[in-house]
């Protein structure tokens, strides 16, 4: 029940504010369009996995560097046929990476899922219980501090005031006697 008025455009009282850039939804002009196209919402369920840099924040650079040299070594003069020190290093190189293999492909994706729930959990608890409790903790421990501070000045302060003005009059000299 709007009654025109000849000063709006459409015959309304008030007119709706119209945005340069329309709104988030629906974009009036190419450019935001465009902004919106290049923020796309990025999955990161599906994005692309590197195969061949499987460590990019170096993880486990102290750990799992493990070579036939961090293990096994024969010291100055005691060393064992040539033979037998090439058949030894190919046993264990190999042995390590198929064995690696072998438990990854059987114990991998199990493992993943338990970590998958596990840090969900640990997220979950995070933002739904152990940040609320922190904020609301600091929250209650700002007005105790007020009440607390007040305390302090009200009662403390005069008295250490005092016992400042008892003590500031002594006077202590030191002589040295030959």
């Amino acid at each position: 029940a709007r009654s025109p008025s000849p000063s709006s455009p459409q015959g309304f009282l008030y007119t709706a504010p119209i945005r340069e850039q329309g709104n988030i939804y629906k974009p009036n002009n190419k450019m935001m369009a465009d902004e919106l196209s290049e923020k796309a919402v990025h999955d990161v369920h599906t994005k692309e996995i590197d195969l061949v840099n499987r460590d990019p924040k170096h993880l486990n650079d102290d750990v799992v560097k493990i070579d036939f040299e961090d293990v096994i070594a024969e010291p100055e003069g005691t060393h064992s046929f040539d033979g037998i020190w090439k058949a030894s290093f190919t046993t264990f190189t190999v042995t390590k990476y198929w064995f690696y293999r072998l438990l990854s492909a059987i114990f991998g994706i199990p493992m993943a899922l338990i970590w998958g729930i596990y840090f969900a959990i640990l997220s979950f608890l995070h933002i739904w219980a152990v940040v609320p409790c922190i904020r609301s903790y600091l929250i209650e421990i700002q007005c105790i501090s007020r009440v607390y501070s007040i305390c302090i000045h009200t009662f403390c302060d005069p008295l250490f005031e005092a016992i400042g003005k008892m003590f500031s009059s002594i006077r202590a000299t030191v002589r040295k006697e030959i």
